[in-house]
Protein backbone atom coordinates (compact mmCIF):
# COMPACT_ATOMS: atom_id res chain seq x y z
CA UNK A 1 0.00 0.00 0.00
CA UNK A 2 2.93 2.48 1.18
CA UNK A 3 4.36 1.97 -2.55
CA UNK A 4 0.92 2.55 -4.49
CA UNK A 5 0.75 6.05 -1.87
CA UNK A 6 4.14 7.14 -2.59
CA UNK A 7 3.20 6.76 -6.55
CA UNK A 8 0.11 8.85 -5.92
CA UNK A 9 1.53 11.39 -4.46
CA UNK A 10 4.81 11.68 -6.66
CA UNK A 11 1.85 11.76 -9.73
CA UNK A 12 0.43 14.73 -8.32
CA UNK A 13 3.65 16.00 -8.01
CA UNK A 14 4.25 15.95 -11.83
CA UNK A 15 0.98 16.65 -12.32
CA UNK A 16 1.58 20.40 -10.83
CA UNK A 17 4.91 20.15 -12.81
CA UNK A 18 3.22 19.46 -16.10
CA UNK A 19 0.37 22.33 -15.52
CA UNK A 20 2.87 24.60 -14.62
CA UNK A 21 4.82 23.97 -17.69
CA UNK A 22 1.97 24.18 -20.34
CA UNK A 23 0.93 26.73 -18.59
CA UNK A 24 4.38 28.75 -19.17
CA UNK A 25 3.93 27.89 -22.87
CA UNK A 26 1.79 30.96 -23.98
CA UNK A 27 4.84 32.96 -23.13
CA UNK A 28 6.81 31.82 -25.73
CA UNK A 29 4.35 33.77 -28.36
CA UNK A 30 5.90 31.51 -30.83
CA UNK A 31 9.00 33.61 -30.68
CA UNK A 32 12.48 31.87 -30.31
CA UNK A 33 14.31 34.13 -28.37
CA UNK A 34 11.30 33.39 -25.88
CA UNK A 35 11.48 29.73 -26.17
CA UNK A 36 15.34 29.20 -25.59
CA UNK A 37 16.63 32.10 -23.29
CA UNK A 38 12.81 33.53 -21.53
CA UNK A 39 13.12 36.65 -23.37
CA UNK A 40 16.30 37.46 -21.26
CA UNK A 41 13.86 38.59 -18.04
CA UNK A 42 13.98 36.43 -15.10
CA UNK A 43 14.55 38.48 -12.38
CA UNK A 44 16.61 37.24 -9.31
CA UNK A 45 14.47 34.93 -7.06
CA UNK A 46 13.67 32.69 -10.31
CA UNK A 47 17.21 32.56 -11.70
CA UNK A 48 18.81 31.27 -8.55
CA UNK A 49 16.14 28.94 -8.44
CA UNK A 50 16.67 27.96 -11.70
CA UNK A 51 20.14 27.59 -11.07
CA UNK A 52 20.00 25.94 -8.09
CA UNK A 53 17.76 22.66 -9.74
CA UNK A 54 20.09 22.87 -12.32
CA UNK A 55 22.78 22.04 -9.99
CA UNK A 56 20.78 19.94 -8.13
CA UNK A 57 19.44 16.92 -10.37
CA UNK A 58 19.22 13.49 -9.45
CA UNK A 59 22.88 12.94 -9.92
CA UNK A 60 24.16 14.92 -7.36
CA UNK A 61 21.16 13.62 -4.54
CA UNK A 62 20.64 10.12 -6.01
CA UNK A 63 24.12 9.61 -6.95
CA UNK A 64 25.23 11.34 -4.09
CA UNK A 65 24.06 8.53 -1.59
CA UNK A 66 25.20 6.24 -3.34
CA UNK A 67 28.54 7.46 -3.51
CA UNK A 68 28.51 8.44 0.11
CA UNK A 69 27.55 4.97 1.34
CA UNK A 70 30.31 3.20 -0.77
CA UNK A 71 33.37 4.96 -0.79
CA UNK A 72 32.85 7.88 2.33
CA UNK A 73 31.34 11.29 2.89
CA UNK A 74 33.66 13.01 0.13
CA UNK A 75 32.71 10.20 -2.95
CA UNK A 76 28.88 11.80 -2.57
CA UNK A 77 29.69 15.02 -1.41
CA UNK A 78 32.12 15.80 -4.19
CA UNK A 79 29.03 17.00 -6.04
CA UNK A 80 27.18 19.53 -4.28
CA UNK A 81 30.55 20.50 -3.29
CA UNK A 82 32.29 20.90 -7.05
CA UNK A 83 28.69 22.10 -8.42
CA UNK A 84 28.57 25.01 -5.69
CA UNK A 85 31.98 25.86 -6.50
CA UNK A 86 31.30 26.48 -9.44
CA UNK A 87 28.31 28.91 -9.33
CA UNK A 88 30.64 30.87 -7.18
CA UNK A 89 33.34 30.77 -10.08
CA UNK A 90 30.64 31.94 -12.37
CA UNK A 91 29.73 34.48 -10.37
CA UNK A 92 33.06 35.78 -9.75
CA UNK A 93 34.12 35.95 -12.88
CA UNK A 94 32.24 34.79 -15.57
CA UNK A 95 28.32 35.64 -14.95
CA UNK A 96 28.25 39.26 -15.50
CA UNK A 97 30.18 39.40 -19.18
CA UNK A 98 28.39 36.39 -20.28
CA UNK A 99 25.22 38.40 -19.57
CA UNK A 100 26.65 41.49 -21.36
CA UNK A 101 26.96 39.60 -24.88
CA UNK A 102 23.16 39.01 -25.38
CA UNK A 103 24.10 35.74 -25.98
CA UNK A 104 21.06 33.11 -27.19
CA UNK A 105 23.69 29.71 -26.49
CA UNK A 106 26.73 29.24 -25.15
CA UNK A 107 28.34 28.14 -28.29
CA UNK A 108 27.61 31.64 -29.71
CA UNK A 109 30.61 32.87 -27.86
CA UNK A 110 32.54 30.87 -29.59
CA UNK A 111 31.71 32.24 -32.77
CA UNK A 112 31.92 35.86 -31.45
CA UNK A 113 35.60 34.79 -29.90
CA UNK A 114 36.75 32.55 -32.38
CA UNK A 115 34.68 31.55 -36.06
CA UNK A 116 32.18 29.24 -37.23
CA UNK A 117 34.09 26.31 -37.10
CA UNK A 118 35.03 27.00 -33.62
CA UNK A 119 31.56 27.25 -32.77
CA UNK A 120 30.64 24.05 -34.48
CA UNK A 121 33.60 21.96 -32.76
CA UNK A 122 32.62 23.70 -29.26
CA UNK A 123 29.11 22.45 -29.56
CA UNK A 124 29.37 19.07 -31.14
CA UNK A 125 31.14 18.41 -27.26
CA UNK A 126 29.08 19.99 -25.35
CA UNK A 127 25.91 18.40 -26.89
CA UNK A 128 27.47 15.20 -26.14
CA UNK A 129 28.26 16.02 -22.93
CA UNK A 130 24.54 17.13 -22.16
CA UNK A 131 23.12 13.79 -24.08
CA UNK A 132 25.07 11.80 -21.11
CA UNK A 133 24.21 14.20 -18.67
CA UNK A 134 20.10 13.73 -19.72
CA UNK A 135 20.54 9.85 -19.29
CA UNK A 136 21.96 10.25 -15.97
CA UNK A 137 18.10 12.23 -15.01
CA UNK A 138 16.22 9.59 -16.69
CA UNK A 139 18.05 6.88 -14.31
CA UNK A 140 16.24 8.23 -11.26
CA UNK A 141 12.74 7.70 -12.94
CA UNK A 142 13.88 4.28 -14.37
CA UNK A 143 15.01 3.35 -10.79
CA UNK A 144 11.77 5.05 -9.17
CA UNK A 145 8.67 3.68 -10.92
CA UNK A 146 10.62 0.01 -10.97
CA UNK A 147 11.08 -0.20 -7.18
CA UNK A 148 7.60 1.79 -6.58
CA UNK A 149 5.25 1.01 -9.33
CA UNK A 150 6.63 -2.70 -10.32
CA UNK A 151 7.11 -1.55 -13.65
CA UNK A 152 10.19 -2.12 -15.85
CA UNK A 153 13.58 -0.10 -15.50
CA UNK A 154 13.01 0.50 -19.31
CA UNK A 155 9.19 1.90 -19.33
CA UNK A 156 10.54 3.88 -16.16
CA UNK A 157 13.24 5.86 -18.19
CA UNK A 158 10.15 6.43 -21.37
CA UNK A 159 7.99 8.24 -18.51
CA UNK A 160 9.85 10.27 -17.42
CA UNK A 161 11.24 11.03 -20.90
CA UNK A 162 7.42 11.80 -21.77
CA UNK A 163 6.89 14.22 -19.04
CA UNK A 164 10.03 16.11 -19.80
CA UNK A 165 9.26 16.32 -23.28
CA UNK A 166 5.65 17.38 -22.62
CA UNK A 167 6.28 20.64 -20.98
CA UNK A 168 9.84 21.76 -22.59
CA UNK A 169 8.34 21.37 -26.18
CA UNK A 170 5.67 23.76 -25.40
CA UNK A 171 6.98 26.06 -22.76
CA UNK A 172 11.02 26.18 -23.44
CA UNK A 173 12.74 28.13 -20.79
CA UNK A 174 9.86 29.83 -19.30
CA UNK A 175 8.37 26.44 -18.52
CA UNK A 176 11.80 25.40 -16.81
CA UNK A 177 12.51 28.33 -14.73
CA UNK A 178 9.17 28.38 -13.30
CA UNK A 179 8.57 24.31 -12.74
CA UNK A 180 12.39 24.61 -11.26
CA UNK A 181 10.45 27.04 -8.61
CA UNK A 182 8.37 24.42 -7.17
CA UNK A 183 11.07 21.68 -7.85
CA UNK A 184 13.53 23.09 -5.61
CA UNK A 185 11.15 24.93 -2.95
CA UNK A 186 10.44 20.79 -2.63
CA UNK A 187 14.16 19.26 -2.98
CA UNK A 188 15.33 21.66 -0.38
CA UNK A 189 12.30 20.96 2.40
CA UNK A 190 12.84 17.29 1.50
CA UNK A 191 16.24 17.12 2.22
CA UNK A 192 16.22 19.12 5.82
CA UNK A 193 13.50 16.81 6.97
CA UNK A 194 15.41 13.93 6.38
CA UNK A 195 18.17 14.59 7.93
CA UNK A 196 15.82 15.57 10.65
CA UNK A 197 13.84 12.41 11.15
CA UNK A 198 17.09 10.01 10.65
CA UNK A 199 18.63 12.13 13.59
CA UNK A 200 15.70 11.80 15.70
CA UNK A 201 15.04 8.45 15.11
CA UNK A 202 18.01 6.62 14.43
CA UNK A 203 20.45 9.16 15.09
CA UNK A 204 23.60 10.13 12.62
CA UNK A 205 25.94 7.37 12.27
CA UNK A 206 29.83 7.89 10.91
CA UNK A 207 31.83 4.57 10.29
CA UNK A 208 35.22 4.71 11.31
CA UNK A 209 37.07 7.03 8.18
CA UNK A 210 33.93 7.86 6.54
CA UNK A 211 32.84 10.58 7.59
CA UNK A 212 33.59 14.23 7.23
CA UNK A 213 36.65 14.13 9.11
CA UNK A 214 38.16 11.57 7.56
CA UNK A 215 40.59 13.99 5.90
CA UNK A 216 42.76 11.11 3.93
CA UNK A 217 39.85 11.09 1.83
CA UNK A 218 41.03 14.08 0.43
CA UNK A 219 44.63 13.63 0.51
CA UNK A 220 45.50 9.81 0.37
CA UNK A 221 45.40 8.27 -3.20
CA UNK A 222 44.37 4.86 -1.10
CA UNK A 223 41.67 6.34 0.27
CA UNK A 224 40.26 7.56 -2.80
CA UNK A 225 41.72 11.27 -2.80
CA UNK A 226 42.44 11.21 -6.67
CA UNK A 227 38.37 10.35 -7.73
CA UNK A 228 37.04 12.92 -5.20
CA UNK A 229 39.43 15.57 -6.45
CA UNK A 230 39.04 14.81 -9.80
CA UNK A 231 35.15 14.63 -9.42
CA UNK A 232 34.99 18.19 -7.70
CA UNK A 233 37.60 19.88 -10.77
CA UNK A 234 34.89 18.23 -13.34
CA UNK A 235 32.45 19.90 -11.49
CA UNK A 236 33.79 23.22 -10.30
CA UNK A 237 35.18 24.05 -14.04
CA UNK A 238 33.52 21.19 -16.17
CA UNK A 239 30.03 22.97 -15.02
CA UNK A 240 31.40 25.96 -16.48
CA UNK A 241 30.63 25.44 -20.41
CA UNK A 242 27.21 23.87 -18.96
CA UNK A 243 24.56 24.77 -21.87
CA UNK A 244 21.70 24.37 -19.25
CA UNK A 245 23.45 26.29 -17.00
CA UNK A 246 24.59 29.12 -18.93
CA UNK A 247 21.15 29.24 -20.69
CA UNK A 248 19.46 30.21 -17.26
CA UNK A 249 23.20 33.05 -16.97
CA UNK A 250 21.51 34.41 -20.49
CA UNK A 251 17.91 34.71 -19.81
CA UNK A 252 18.96 36.60 -16.00
CA UNK A 253 17.20 40.63 -16.58
CA UNK A 254 20.80 42.14 -15.75
CA UNK A 255 24.03 40.98 -15.11
CA UNK A 256 23.87 41.78 -11.73
CA UNK A 257 21.34 39.34 -11.30
CA UNK A 258 22.90 36.98 -13.03
CA UNK A 259 25.99 36.88 -10.55
CA UNK A 260 23.55 37.35 -7.48
CA UNK A 261 21.81 34.38 -8.38
CA UNK A 262 25.20 31.97 -9.03
CA UNK A 263 25.85 33.12 -5.11
CA UNK A 264 22.59 32.46 -3.70
CA UNK A 265 22.14 29.20 -5.92
CA UNK A 266 25.88 27.79 -4.73
CA UNK A 267 24.52 28.73 -1.10
CA UNK A 268 20.81 26.60 -1.73
CA UNK A 269 23.17 23.72 -3.51
CA UNK A 270 25.31 22.99 -0.52
CA UNK A 271 21.76 23.11 2.03
CA UNK A 272 20.09 20.81 -0.23
CA UNK A 273 23.09 18.10 -1.49
CA UNK A 274 25.36 17.77 1.80
CA UNK A 275 22.33 16.40 4.04
CA UNK A 276 21.72 13.68 1.32
CA UNK A 277 25.81 12.62 2.17
CA UNK A 278 25.28 12.28 5.57
CA UNK A 279 22.34 10.57 5.71
CA UNK A 280 23.97 7.84 2.92
CA UNK A 281 26.70 7.43 5.99
CA UNK A 282 24.16 6.28 8.38
CA UNK A 283 22.17 4.57 5.94
CA UNK A 284 23.65 1.10 5.68
CA UNK A 285 23.15 0.43 9.79
CA UNK A 286 19.83 1.68 9.37
CA UNK A 287 19.26 -0.59 6.65
CA UNK A 288 20.31 -3.71 8.73
CA UNK A 289 18.30 -2.88 11.85
CA UNK A 290 15.22 -2.75 9.46
CA UNK A 291 16.27 -5.98 7.98
CA UNK A 292 15.88 -4.13 4.09
CA UNK A 293 17.57 -5.78 1.92
CA UNK A 294 19.26 -3.10 -0.86
CA UNK A 295 20.73 -5.39 -3.55
CA UNK A 296 20.54 -3.88 -7.28
CA UNK A 297 18.52 -0.70 -5.54
CA UNK A 298 19.52 2.76 -4.86
CA UNK A 299 20.61 3.59 -1.09
CA UNK A 300 18.13 6.33 -0.89
CA UNK A 301 15.23 4.22 -2.42
CA UNK A 302 15.56 1.45 -0.23
CA UNK A 303 15.09 3.80 2.75
CA UNK A 304 12.04 5.57 1.10
CA UNK A 305 10.42 1.87 0.88
CA UNK A 306 10.93 0.35 3.80
CA UNK A 307 12.84 2.64 6.61
CA UNK A 308 10.37 6.47 6.56
CA UNK A 309 6.54 6.92 6.85
CA UNK A 310 4.94 7.60 3.82
CA UNK A 311 4.75 10.94 3.61
CA UNK A 312 7.96 12.47 4.14
CA UNK A 313 8.96 9.34 1.51
CA UNK A 314 6.53 11.42 -1.02
CA UNK A 315 8.35 14.52 -0.48
CA UNK A 316 11.94 13.29 -0.87
CA UNK A 317 11.29 11.31 -3.75
CA UNK A 318 9.14 14.03 -5.66
CA UNK A 319 12.45 16.20 -4.52
CA UNK A 320 14.77 13.78 -6.45
CA UNK A 321 12.43 13.28 -9.07
CA UNK A 322 12.02 17.31 -9.07
CA UNK A 323 15.61 17.66 -10.21
CA UNK A 324 15.72 14.79 -12.69
CA UNK A 325 13.19 17.17 -14.48
CA UNK A 326 14.48 20.14 -13.71
CA UNK A 327 17.84 19.00 -15.61
CA UNK A 328 16.42 16.84 -17.78
CA UNK A 329 13.90 19.55 -19.57
CA UNK A 330 17.13 22.17 -19.17
CA UNK A 331 19.66 19.41 -20.82
CA UNK A 332 16.94 18.77 -24.00
CA UNK A 333 15.97 22.54 -24.20
CA UNK A 334 19.90 23.81 -24.13
CA UNK A 335 20.64 20.92 -26.15
CA UNK A 336 18.10 21.01 -28.98
CA UNK A 337 18.78 24.77 -29.39
CA UNK A 338 22.69 24.52 -30.27
CA UNK A 339 21.87 21.67 -32.71
CA UNK A 340 19.50 23.74 -34.18
CA UNK A 341 21.44 27.40 -34.25
CA UNK A 342 24.59 26.37 -33.66
CA UNK A 343 25.49 23.36 -35.66
CA UNK A 344 22.85 23.66 -37.83
CA UNK A 345 23.08 27.00 -38.63
CA UNK A 346 19.57 28.36 -38.48
CA UNK A 347 19.52 31.91 -37.02
CA UNK A 348 16.59 34.50 -37.15
CA UNK A 349 16.16 37.35 -37.08
CA UNK A 350 13.35 37.91 -34.13
CA UNK A 351 12.16 41.52 -35.55
CA UNK A 352 10.66 39.77 -38.59
CA UNK A 353 8.09 38.14 -36.97
CA UNK A 354 4.92 39.17 -35.68
CA UNK A 355 4.25 37.94 -32.37
CA UNK A 356 1.51 35.02 -33.35
CA UNK A 357 4.22 34.06 -35.91
CA UNK A 358 6.62 31.17 -34.66
CA UNK A 359 9.49 31.08 -36.04
CA UNK A 360 11.74 28.93 -37.86
CA UNK A 361 14.53 28.26 -35.14
CA UNK A 362 11.87 27.98 -32.84
CA UNK A 363 9.96 25.34 -34.76
CA UNK A 364 13.60 23.53 -35.63
CA UNK A 365 14.70 23.24 -31.80
CA UNK A 366 11.24 21.37 -31.21
CA UNK A 367 11.38 19.18 -34.06
CA UNK A 368 15.30 18.31 -32.66
CA UNK A 369 14.48 17.71 -28.75
CA UNK A 370 12.52 14.53 -29.85
CA UNK A 371 15.56 12.83 -30.94
CA UNK A 372 17.61 14.03 -28.28
CA UNK A 373 15.40 12.70 -25.47
CA UNK A 374 15.67 9.11 -27.21
CA UNK A 375 19.52 9.24 -27.43
CA UNK A 376 19.55 10.64 -23.32
CA UNK A 377 17.00 7.09 -22.98
CA UNK A 378 19.70 5.16 -24.76
CA UNK A 379 22.28 5.62 -22.42
CA UNK A 380 20.33 5.76 -19.64
CA UNK A 381 19.69 2.02 -20.34
CA UNK A 382 23.12 1.04 -21.16
CA UNK A 383 24.91 2.97 -17.74
CA UNK A 384 22.47 2.85 -15.06
CA UNK A 385 24.89 4.81 -12.47
CA UNK A 386 23.59 8.31 -11.70
CA UNK A 387 26.51 9.69 -9.89
CA UNK A 388 29.05 8.45 -12.67
CA UNK A 389 27.11 9.55 -15.96
CA UNK A 390 27.11 13.57 -13.80
CA UNK A 391 30.17 13.56 -13.77
CA UNK A 392 31.47 12.46 -16.74
CA UNK A 393 29.23 14.60 -18.28
CA UNK A 394 31.71 17.31 -17.18
CA UNK A 395 34.69 15.71 -17.37
CA UNK A 396 34.53 16.08 -21.32
CA UNK A 397 33.00 19.41 -21.14
CA UNK A 398 36.29 19.87 -19.30
CA UNK A 399 38.39 18.60 -21.26
CA UNK A 400 37.50 19.60 -24.27
CA UNK A 401 36.06 22.80 -24.18
CA UNK A 402 36.67 24.86 -20.70
CA UNK A 403 40.39 26.12 -21.69
CA UNK A 404 39.02 27.84 -25.16
CA UNK A 405 36.35 29.36 -22.91
CA UNK A 406 38.33 30.55 -19.83
CA UNK A 407 41.23 32.02 -22.08
CA UNK A 408 38.97 33.14 -24.56
CA UNK A 409 37.12 35.64 -22.74
CA UNK A 410 40.19 36.62 -20.63
CA UNK A 411 43.39 36.25 -22.54
CA UNK A 412 44.19 38.23 -25.87
CA UNK A 413 46.28 35.49 -27.68
CA UNK A 414 43.77 33.33 -27.70
CA UNK A 415 42.66 32.37 -31.35
CA UNK A 416 40.94 29.91 -33.48
CA UNK A 417 43.25 27.48 -34.71
CA UNK A 418 44.40 27.17 -30.59
CA UNK A 419 40.76 26.38 -29.79
CA UNK A 420 39.97 23.76 -32.36
CA UNK A 421 43.46 22.32 -31.49
CA UNK A 422 42.51 22.06 -27.65
CA UNK A 423 38.62 20.74 -28.28
CA UNK A 424 39.71 18.37 -30.33
CA UNK A 425 42.61 17.15 -28.27
CA UNK A 426 40.90 17.30 -24.84
CA UNK A 427 37.78 15.55 -25.65
CA UNK A 428 39.36 12.81 -27.64
CA UNK A 429 41.69 12.05 -25.24
CA UNK A 430 38.73 12.21 -22.35
CA UNK A 431 36.70 9.75 -24.53
CA UNK A 432 39.86 7.48 -25.39
CA UNK A 433 40.83 7.15 -22.06
CA UNK A 434 37.47 6.25 -20.65
CA UNK A 435 37.20 3.43 -23.04
CA UNK A 436 40.52 2.23 -21.81
CA UNK A 437 39.48 2.47 -18.01
CA UNK A 438 37.64 -0.11 -16.56
CA UNK A 439 36.92 2.34 -13.61
CA UNK A 440 35.58 5.56 -13.69
CA UNK A 441 35.14 7.00 -10.71
CA UNK A 442 35.01 4.08 -8.74
CA UNK A 443 32.40 2.57 -10.82
CA UNK A 444 32.77 -0.64 -13.35
CA UNK A 445 32.45 1.03 -16.97
CA UNK A 446 29.79 -0.81 -18.44
CA UNK A 447 29.30 1.36 -21.30
CA UNK A 448 32.13 0.69 -23.46
CA UNK A 449 35.45 -0.28 -22.17
CA UNK A 450 38.23 -1.97 -24.21
CA UNK A 451 40.09 -4.55 -21.98
CA UNK A 452 43.99 -3.91 -21.65
CA UNK A 453 46.62 -4.06 -19.51
CA UNK A 454 47.88 -0.96 -19.37
CA UNK A 455 44.89 1.07 -17.72
CA UNK A 456 43.92 0.04 -14.40
CA UNK A 457 41.45 1.08 -11.59
CA UNK A 458 44.61 1.96 -9.92
CA UNK A 459 44.89 4.83 -12.52
CA UNK A 460 41.06 5.84 -11.86
CA UNK A 461 41.10 10.11 -11.38
CA UNK A 462 43.92 10.89 -13.41
CA UNK A 463 42.28 10.96 -16.53
CA UNK A 464 40.33 14.24 -15.48
CA UNK A 465 43.51 16.33 -14.58
CA UNK A 466 45.30 14.68 -17.10
CA UNK A 467 43.31 15.81 -20.38
CA UNK A 468 42.62 18.87 -18.73
CA UNK A 469 46.31 19.55 -18.90
CA UNK A 470 46.80 18.77 -22.53
CA UNK A 471 44.07 20.76 -23.56
CA UNK A 472 45.78 23.88 -21.63
CA UNK A 473 49.44 23.00 -23.05
CA UNK A 474 47.69 22.56 -26.72
CA UNK A 475 45.92 26.02 -26.56
CA UNK A 476 48.54 27.73 -25.15
CA UNK A 477 51.37 26.52 -27.82
CA UNK A 478 49.28 26.66 -30.62
CA UNK A 479 48.30 30.37 -29.96
CA UNK A 480 51.92 31.30 -29.36
CA UNK A 481 52.85 29.75 -32.30
CA UNK A 482 49.73 31.00 -34.55
CA UNK A 483 49.70 34.57 -33.03
CA UNK A 484 51.23 36.52 -36.12
CA UNK A 485 49.46 34.69 -38.88
CA UNK A 486 46.39 34.67 -36.98
CA UNK A 487 45.72 37.35 -35.09
CA UNK A 488 42.83 37.00 -32.93
CA UNK A 489 39.62 39.20 -32.25
CA UNK A 490 39.50 41.45 -28.94
CA UNK A 491 39.05 39.73 -25.97
CA UNK A 492 35.36 40.13 -24.77
CA UNK A 493 36.58 40.63 -21.16
CA UNK A 494 33.47 42.14 -18.32
CA UNK A 495 34.01 45.40 -19.32
CA UNK A 496 33.15 45.18 -23.02
CA UNK A 497 29.22 44.88 -24.06
CA UNK A 498 28.61 42.80 -27.33
CA UNK A 499 25.65 43.03 -29.17
CA UNK A 500 23.79 40.26 -30.82
CA UNK A 501 24.83 40.45 -34.96
CA UNK A 502 23.21 37.55 -36.23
Amino acid sequence: MSGTLIIAGVGAFLAVCIAIGLYMARRVEGQSENYIVAGRGLILPIVAATLMAQSLDANATLGNTDLAADFGFWAGAALPVGLAACLIICGLFFAKPLNRMNLMTLPDFFRRRYNRPVEIFGSIVTCLSFTILLAGNLVAGGFLFETFLGTSYVTGIAILGVIILLYTLTGGLFAVAYTDIIQASVALVGSIALLAWIAINYGITIPDGMGPGATEQLTDPEAGAMINWAQIVALAFGNLVALDFNERVLAAESPETAQRACFAAAVGTLVIGLPFSIVALSAPEILVQAGVQADGVPVLYALMQDVVPTSLAILVLAGIIGASLSTGDGAVLATSSVIARNIAGIRVEETQYEATEMDRLLLFTRIIAVPIAVIGAFFAIRLPETGLLLVLAFDISLAGVVVPYVLGMYWSKANAPAAIAAIVTGAVSRIGLFVLMPETYGLENTLLYVPNDVFTPAFDGYPTFLCLGLALIVFVTVAQITHETDAPEPSPTAYTTVTDDD
